[in-house]
């Protein structure tokens, strides 16, 4: 993979440099604020696979690294772009994720505990895969419960969603909560009519429609 890092703690982007090009990844640019994150971007040649971006970055400290990530969305839409970061930050990542869930992932700091699960789920991104926390997803659905429609889900529908929202299969979910695959199934079809979204067995439409679901709370 050819990637780009944006990380102003030098001691964590210096140490995302040596694990990757240690596995064989080419690090194009690794760089401590948005602007020139999207400056390395543009100026790679051939362009980055996927880009690693933190969320709080000079000069304000608050959400550069998050808005950059969008923007480079907007105008790269090929590039993957995996958040990772201390925070959660729900109205940049609904906005991240509004162009399409494909090559999106946001992970959380201290909930990576193998560098292994760090890289699998940078190739799933940089492969047009998606990867969300389940931290992140919890709080995109309590961003997204302000509309109402989530009261129509049982309690059980509501927490199969959020397994969908982490871009799981059916197979995945039947085995994370204890149920058949063909009960799993008979949810996922029920949230879809309840949500007036149509059902589909593909799992990034699947993203992509819980995200429509959960935009529709801003």
């Amino acid at each position: 993979m050819r990637i780009v890092i944006a990380e102003d703690a030098a001691v964590l982007r210096d140490g995302l440099v040596e694990l990757l090009t240690r596995r064989g990844h080419e690090v194009v640019a690794a760089v401590g604020d948005g602007e020139s994150l999207r400056a390395a971007v543009e100026a790679a040649d051939p362009a980055p696979d996927v880009a690693v971006v933190d969320i709080r970055m000079p000069p304000s400290f608050t959400d550069e690294g998050l808005r950059a990530a969008v923007t480079l969305r907007r105008d790269h839409p090929g590039l993957g772009v995996l958040v990772f970061s201390q925070y959660v930050e729900t109205r940049y990542a609904v906005e991240l994720l509004a162009g399409g869930a494909d090559g999106v992932g946001y992970l959380l700091k201290e909930r990576v505990a193998d560098v292994r699960d760090f890289v699998d789920a940078l190739t799933r991104v940089a492969g047009g895969g998606t990867v969300l926390d389940p931290e992140v997803v919890t709080a995109l659905i309590g961003a997204g419960r302000r509309d109402g429609e989530l009261e129509t889900l049982t309690t059980r529908e509501r927490e199969v969603l959020a397994l969908m929202a982490e871009g799981r299969s059916n197979t995945a979910i039947a085995n994370a909560v204890f149920l058949t695959q063909g009960a799993v199934e008979k949810n996922v079809t029920s949230i879809f009519a309840k949500l007036g979204l149509p059902p589909s067995s593909d799992d990034h439409r699947r993203v992509l429609a819980v995200l429509r679901y959960l935009r529709s709370g801003e």
